[in-house]
This record gives C-alpha cells, sequence and structure tokens, in this order.
C-alpha cells in the first residue's frame, strides 16, 4: 500500500493510460486529443529532419543544397505554425538560425 509519501504515479505508473472516461463526448475528446497529438508529433518529426538537412548542407559546404533546404525547412515551418503546432515566435527564431547559417556560407 501507498505510504502519505508516494505519488499515485509513483505506485502506478501506467495509471495514466489505463484510465477509461465513461462519458461518451469524454472518450470522443480522448480519441481526438489523441489523433492531433500523433499528427503533431508527425509534424514536428519532419521539422527536425528538415532543419537537420539545412544544417548538413551548410556544414558540407553546399550552397546551393543549404538554400533550397533552408527554403524548404521555412515553408515547413511556416505551415507548423499556421496549423498551431508551433508559436509563431518560435517558428521565427528557427527560420532566423537556419538564415543565420546559411548566410555563413556566403561570408
Amino acid at each position: 500500500m501507498p505510504s502519505g509519501t508516494e505519488t499515485d504515479s509513483e505506485v502506478h505508473p501506467n495509471r495514466k493510460g489505463s484510465f477509461v472516461a465513461n462519458i461518451k463526448s469524454q472518450i470522443k475528446r480522448i480519441k481526438t486529443n489523441e489523433k492531433a497529438r500523433q499528427r503533431n508529433k508527425a509534424v514536428k518529426s519532419e521539422l527536425k529532419t528538415a532543419i537537420r538537412r539545412t544544417r548538413e548542407a551548410v556544414a558540407a559546404g553546399d550552397a546551393v543544397k543549404a538554400a533550397e533546404a533552408q527554403r524548404i525547412a521555412a515553408k515547413k515551418l511556416d505551415k507548423a505554425t499556421s496549423k498551431g503546432v508551433l508559436h509563431k515566435n518560435n517558428a521565427a527564431n528557427k527560420k532566423a538560425a537556419l538564415a543565420k547559417h546559411v548566410a555563413s556560407l556566403k561570408g
């Protein structure tokens, strides 16, 4: 039995996933939240890949490839912002950092 200092998550590490709502609207909400979570996860993964490709092109010293990769990454960042996956300032900061990396090749 749990003592007074332990929390439920310490006693039952899988408790969060095992709870099932018994209200119809809440069951639907859980399903839609899970779909959104999976979609957001996929979008964030695509963003990380696009950013990584840009940085790899910069590291390789290929200015043309880096510029193209930056353009693709910026487009993905803008789309993620419009869909509500990222905050607009977060995306702007990432785009600025990528632009700075790509500009370092030219200068």
